[in-house]
């Protein structure tokens, strides 16, 4: 942002989080050094509105602190979980249980070592219908939040 909307406004910490993140770069880009990187570091940090936000970037193109960047609740953390269908969590869970099983079993009953196939099917199958990496969508969708939070 080039224009400051109420720079008497206060800033909240992702706020600075923002500008930070917006310094990284410009070091990244070779706009400053890194000792010019500590001494607006070091200002962002005891910032208190946006107008003391703006004095360190004004000699600085984009990109700039974004403010009132929409965040999750406080009080509702987002779930690890979500957008995850019932039947792939049962699987997720179950997969893990069941090649456990299946070692006990060959270990305990001498099964003959072919009966491991039976978990890596159910793992194929699962894979099929859900595509692959299944089982770590989990970790994608965390990842796809985080890039969406840093914007």
């Amino acid at each position: 942002m080039s224009e400051v909307p109420s720079p008497r406004l206060r800033i909240s910490d992702q706020d600075r989080e923002s500008a930070l993140a917006a310094l990284g770069e410009h070091m990244t880009a070779g706009r400053i050094d890194i000792d010019e990187f500590g001494e607006r570091s070091a200002r962002v940090t005891a910032a208190k509105t946006r107008g003391d936000l703006s004095e360190v970037f004004a000699d600085l193109p984009e990109p700039h602190p974004r403010y009132d960047t929409p965040g999750t609740e406080p009080g509702k953390p987002a779930s690890p979980w979500a957008g995850i269908s019932p039947a792939q969590r049962v699987m997720g869970a179950l997969l893990p249980i069941l090649f456990i099983a299946t070692i006990a079993l060959i270990i305990t009953t001498g099964l003959t070592w072919w009966f491991i196939l039976v978990p890596i099917g159910i793992s194929a199958v699962g894979e099929g219908i859900w595509g692959k990496g299944w089982e770590n969508s989990h970790k994608k969708l965390g990842k796809q939040r985080r890039r969406e939070l840093d914007g």
